[in-house]
């Protein structure tokens, strides 16, 4: 299953899914296709197994369903959800070392730090090939991480 920073529109849930409730991440998004990175149909969902999606169980799947559909209700265009390989935590981090996906995890770790200092999503986009968050998240070669229109 894919790390990094998606977004998640009302386009992309499905409510008839055969593992009771889905939504789709929107793999690949911008950053992914920077890198050639292919596929589709990754999905959130509830059953407990799957090969590659993010599976859970139904109950779990009936909350995070039901605060993401919420959240569009109440107008949000879409919901952020950030996929990280563990907490990124700087002590995390140096027990990495050595990891040939040390640079990609600390490029994360940027993204989480900003959620946790203001509990708010940051702005992300791809540029040339690495994830950029706020007032940096523009500029040529930067492609915005958007949902599904």
């Amino acid at each position: 299953a894919p790390e990094g920073f998606y977004r998640v529109a009302r386009s992309q849930l499905n409510p008839n899914s055969r593992h009771h409730l889905s939504f789709n991440l929107g793999f690949p998004n911008a950053y992914d296709r920077q890198l050639g990175r292919t596929g589709s149909a990754l999905m959130v969902h509830g059953g407990c197994s799957s090969i590659g999606c993010y599976a859970i169980t139904d109950a779990k799947v009936d909350e995070v369903y039901a605060v993401v559909e919420a959240a569009l209700d109440a107008g949000q265009d879409a919901v952020d959800v950030h996929a990280f390989p563990f907490r990124l935590t700087d002590a995390a981090l140096a027990r990495e070392a050595g990891n040939p996906w040390l640079p990609y995890w600390q490029n994360l770790k940027t993204g989480f730090e900003l959620f946790e200092a203001t509990s708010n999503p940051p702005p992300v986009a791809a540029c040339k090939g690495e994830y950029r968050f706020g007032a940096d998240a523009g500029g040529p070669g930067c492609v915005a991480i958007a949902a599904w229109s």
